[in-house]
């Protein structure tokens, strides 16, 4: 981005507007799709304007962690292909990456979004094991709400294979039963860009912003997680501003996860 673009950006948000039109709390067209990976025990599609992520929930049977013997078990992983976006390369997974995997697995696992209790099959022998795989189709801002609220989704659309007891393995031909679930964690990152704040930012937003704040919330409005990225600091006024802001966005989001 040249400067002459840097500046009119800087400008138009200064004044309260998006260069989409937009205000600065308001998010981009957004599309939820789920059911989208026939194989996966769950999945989900969503786009916020040009930005598009799949999240798709796979199970099996495992062995529970010692520390946690009669616990299920949750991992998330993301993948930035790229064919999402230039800056994205091949190879192991790098810092954004792994930023993505663990701010979504938190607020999920913070908010006891999972009742990993009733994925006990057999104490210290065998549970099941949730697999929360996360693709980013094309890259356009704003990847670790829209991630978010993919795998929110995603959950909220799975069926547990049935577990056979004769066989000691999962049938995947049998899928009846939901995931016991308690909640709907929504994630909502805000980001300061001069002395403004705002919601959902663009690529080249993103390019201009200082700071940003993601906080995720469940069903009661309350703090499960939160993650700081950006170059400067905030304040503390900045902070509860950021946790307002995204709480209040949060309940807009909830209500267009079914389940």
């Amino acid at each position: 981005m040249n400067n002459v673009q840097k500046q009119y950006l800087l400008n138009t948000i200064s004044a309260a507007k998006r260069g989409d039109g937009r205000g600065l709390e308001d998010f981009r067209k957004m599309e939820i799709e789920t059911g989208v990976i026939y194989k996966a025990e769950g999945s989900a599609r969503v786009r916020f304007g040009k930005t598009e992520v799949i999240a798709g929930v796979k199970m099996d049977v495992g062995t529970p962690f010692p520390d946690t013997p009669d616990d299920g078990v949750m991992m998330v992983n993301s993948e930035f292909s790229p064919m999402a976006s230039p800056k994205f390369e091949t190879g192991p997974p790098r810092e954004p990456s792994i930023e993505l995997s663990r701010v979504v697995d938190r607020g999920i696992r913070e908010s006891k979004t999972i009742d990993t209790k009733k994925l006990c099959i057999k104490k210290g022998e065998k549970v099941w094991m949730v697999f929360v795989d996360i693709y980013i189709i094309n890259h356009d801002g704003n990847l670790i709400d829209a991630a978010a609220l993919a795998t929110v989704a995603a959950l909220h659309s799975a069926k547990m294979p049935e577990y056979d007891a004769k066989t000691e393995k999962p049938n995947f031909d049998k899928k009846t039963k939901k995931l016991p679930l308690s909640c709907k964690p929504i994630t909502v990152t805000v980001h300061k860009i001069g002395e403004n704040f705002i919601i959902d930012p663009t690529l080249e937003e993103e390019s201009i912003t200082e700071a940003r704040f993601t906080v995720a919330t469940n069903d009661k409005g309350n703090l499960c997680a939160i993650q700081k990225g950006g170059v400067t600091s905030l304040t503390t006024d900045e902070i509860y501003k950021a946790f307002d802001l995204s709480v209040k966005k949060g309940k807009d989001l909830r209500k267009l996860i079914k389940g």
